[in-house]
């Protein structure tokens, strides 16, 4: 949005370029009493005065996504900083929209974006903040915390997380002592020093980045910046929090969280959503009867699609064998029969695996948040070579939902597998890239175990999924995370914890 040096291939409008010179041209400070409250008190007038952190030293950056939902909730979260500030002063200060500065895919990732926020705010700026749209930010503490560090020096400021064993997410990294690393907890901001950020602009340029696969952002960022103790560590930061909003704990944070997931309206009914179980015969006997002692009963229209026909179960044998790995082809005939008339007209289709734990209520209530008659195509999102202009995928573990003009539009285009066996999430992916359709985030949905992620990070979600039932109790997983209070729990549950996985 307001670069005037753009990588190629992006656009800039002509209106960014007045609008940054105009924003360069005043000098305010800044701060608020409360995220939502527009008026301030004197006092808080002069204790942002008396700090003297000018208002143009600070970008906000929203983690915003395309999705017309994510947007509107984005837009929201900027309409609530700039009430604050207004408070305090007539002249705004800058927030930017994610999505919104360029149409490079990878923006996403943050490392691409940081030559372009170098060569915009680094000489103008003290400090990038970036926040998720659910975070709420009181400015008068955030304001409080960032003048006890010295602006001119390499700051990377975060809530810390800790992983407590080494994980597959982040490749079996620090695996002796996995818990000392610290990587942020992006709900609750963070913040990064304009000198660091020039730095590390200057180092994205000059190396091109190693990894391929971008899975973990938060933990991948941290990575990168500490850069094998070249650079620094995350200093915690015990003001940028996950509290809710309306806890007594919440006085003292800079942010917080909204305390309760989203919903838009009532959730989706069960006809809406039709399910679809990929499995094959070696996992008949162990996967699924899982799925039935958990969340099968919460479907009214679901199939399982195996490479071998089991009427006990019942499944379905789509034509396309059974593959190690991969699983392109029997993903895209789900796509063609979900659009036949074999199966009911919905308006959402869930892909999931045979070891995928799912909450379907939790999630007919985060769907009530998007318009089927939209190309939606919702899970946890991976990416593949985003800083070399490469695209996002909905990794197939945590489930894929698509809305139905998703699918329509998916195999209107032509799109196929270029083998039975090549990965279906990342082909998937290449599509909705192609077709120029987003693929939205939710950290709700979860590619690997629960015990694969920090207690800290769980601590403020109510998970709609996790994947995986190695060496664990599915059934005793199902029950801790995804079960609804209100719900009646299953008998003893089944222990499949030591059996091979796809």
């Amino acid at each position: 949005m307001l670069w005037n040096k753009r990588r190629g291939g992006s656009r800039v409008t002509a209106g960014c370029l007045i609008f940054f010179f105009f924003f360069s041209a005043f000098h305010v400070t800044f701060a608020a009493a409360s995220s939502g409250t527009v008026s301030q008190s004197q006092d808080d007038k002069h204790d942002v005065h008396n700090n003297q952190l000018d208002l143009r030293e600070i970008v906000f950056i929203i983690q915003s996504q395309r999705n017309v939902f994510h947007v509107r909730q984005a837009e929201r979260r900027r309409t609530d900083l700039l009430k604050q500030a207004h408070g305090l002063t007539e002249k705004p200060p800058v927030v930017l929209l994610l999505h919104s500065l360029s149409e490079n895919e990878g923006d996403w990732s943050i490392l691409p974006l940081l030559p372009d926020l170098s060569y915009s705010f680094g000489r103008n700026s003290s400090w990038i903040v970036f926040l998720e749209e659910e975070t709420n930010v009181n400015m008068t503490n955030l304001v409080q915390v960032l003048v006890k560090f010295d602006k001119n020096k390499e700051w990377f400021l975060g809530k810390p997380l800790r992983d407590q064993e080494s994980t597959i997410i982040h490749h079996y990294a620090f695996a002796e002592n996995p818990s000392v690393f610290k990587y942020p907890d992006f709900a609750a901001a963070w913040a990064l020093s304009i000198s660091l950020v020039n730095r590390l602009a200057k180092k994205v340029k000059d190396e091109p980045l190693k990894s391929d696969f971008t899975i973990d952002l938060k933990h991948e960022v941290a990575l990168y910046i500490w850069d094998n103790g070249k650079g620094p560590p995350l200093t915690a930061v015990p003001e940028l929090c996950t509290e809710p909003a309306d806890s007594p704990q919440a006085r003292h944070c800079a942010t917080t969280l909204i305390s309760e997931p989203p919903l838009c309206g009532e959730p989706v009914h069960k006809e809406d959503i039709f399910v679809a179980v990929k499995t094959c015969k070696k996992f008949h006997s162990e996967r699924v009867p899982v799925i039935k002692e958990t969340w099968e009963k919460d479907a009214l229209f679901l199939e399982y699609y195996s490479d071998h026909d089991d009427p006990s179960i019942p499944t379905i044998n789509l034509g396309v064998p059974n593959t190690e790995r991969g699983h392109c082809g029997k993903t895209f005939a789900i796509l063609q029969r979900f659009l036949s008339s074999s199966v009911p007209n919905t308006k959402w289709l869930l892909i999931v695996d045979d070891d995928t734990l799912i909450s379907l209520h939790r999630l007919r209530a985060l769907l009530s948040c998007y318009d089927p008659s939209d190309p939606v195509c919702l899970g946890e999102r991976y990416g593949y070579g985003l800083s070399q202009g490469g695209y996002s995928y909905i990794t197939g573990g945590g489930g894929m939902v698509f809305s139905r003009e998703a699918v329509v539009q998916l195999l209107n285009s032509g799109c196929k597998c270029y083998s039975n066996d090549a990965p279906d999430d990342m082909v998937l992916g290449m599509c909705l890239n192609a077709l120029g359709l987003p693929v939205t985030h939710s950290p709700l949905f979860h590619q690997a175990r629960p015990e694969d992620y920090p207690r800290d990070f769980l601590a403020h979600q109510v998970p709609i999924s996790f994947h995986k039932h190695w060496n664990i109790d599915p059934v005793a997983v199902f029950n801790k995370w995804l079960r609804d209070e209100s719900r009646p729990k299953p008998s003893a549950g089944l222990n499949k914890s030591t059996k091979t996985e796809l």
